[in-house]
């Protein structure tokens, strides 16, 4: 998560070009406006002209800590109900991957009352060659039940069917993997308001969190994914994959920014404990 390591690499024992700063910033996918931010504050200092990069990097802290939430807000299951979980994203983010890896936090770090949290999967990914089987590989390595239908199946049908047998077995949680779409695609972001709109007829709170995967990797276009996704769904909190040292980050902030769209998940690796809640004191210490 070491995003402003080729920022400092760059600065570190020259001078501080203001346009060059502006580029590098912009580079780290911090958005022009906190870009902007920080140039502004650097220059209300006095003798700017000797700034090094020790100031922009203290600068930068400061400011990108004023607009991340001091705390992850956590999902605990609801009494009497399952907590509907809907995972959204644009193809190859790992959605599925992410959906397995929450399943399993929520088993090993939820409090539900006088048992274990339960846990179902709905394979809402009707589209996808080979979707479901991934998702039931998941969900038999995990110990946990899982919904499907077949492949072309309504997936707003299968949710609904899944919230009936949820409540039925008194699950705590359902996760609902959807199939990645292009965020440009209007009848497509269409079709997850229908599976929005289905599982509200079961309970008029759910889905009571909508979680967009976005991969840290592709930096401003994650930024325009969860735009269009927020608009059409109202985003409750972003799951970023692909922060294991792949020098990105920076659009956690730009998201949280402009959209105030928290983070709350992040997944680091490939295995299944590669992941866990969004810690804003952590990452704004690790970002150099």
């Amino acid at each position: 998560m070491k995003f402003l390591d080729a920022l400092a690499q760059q600065f570190t024992g020259k001078p501080i070009d203001w346009d060059e700063l502006e580029q590098a910033l912009i580079r780290a996918d911090l958005g022009v406006g906190l870009t902007t931010r920080i140039i502004n504050k650097l220059q209300e200092r006095e003798a700017w002209s000797l700034l090094g990069i020790s100031d922009v990097v203290k600068v930068a802290r400061q400011e990108i800590s004023k607009i991340l939430p001091a705390e992850t807000k956590p999902i605990q299951p609801a009494p009497g109900k399952p907590v509907v979980v809907l995972v959204v994203g644009v193809n190859g983010t790992g959605k599925t991957t992410s959906t397995a890896k929450l399943a399993h936090h929520l088993q090993v770090g939820a409090i539900a009352p006088n048992r274990p949290p339960k846990v179902l999967l709905a394979a809402a990914d009707t589209f996808r060659a080979a979707a479901i089987e991934q998702l039931a590989i998941w969900a038999k390595r995990l110990g946990v039940e899982m919904i499907s239908g077949q492949y072309g199946a309504d997936p707003a049908a299968l949710c609904y069917d899944a919230h009936e047998s949820a409540a039925k077995n008194n699950a705590d949680f359902l996760l609902c993997d959807t199939a990645g779409r292009l965020h440009t695609k209007t009848n497509l972001m269409g079709e997850l308001q229908k599976v929005k709109r289905s599982l509200a007829k079961k309970d008029p709170n759910a889905p009571h969190e909508i979680l967009l995967v976005v991969d840290a990797t592709t930096g401003g276009n994650a930024l325009s994914q969860a735009r269009e996704f927020h608009q059409s769904l109202g985003l409750t909190g972003l799951i970023v994959t692909k922060l294991d040292g792949s020098g990105k980050g920076g659009i956690i902030v730009a998201i949280q920014d402009e959209l105030k769209i928290p983070t709350r998940f992040v997944g680091t690796g490939e295995k299944i404990d590669d992941f866990e809640p969004f810690d804003a004191r952590k990452f704004v210490a690790e970002m150099v």
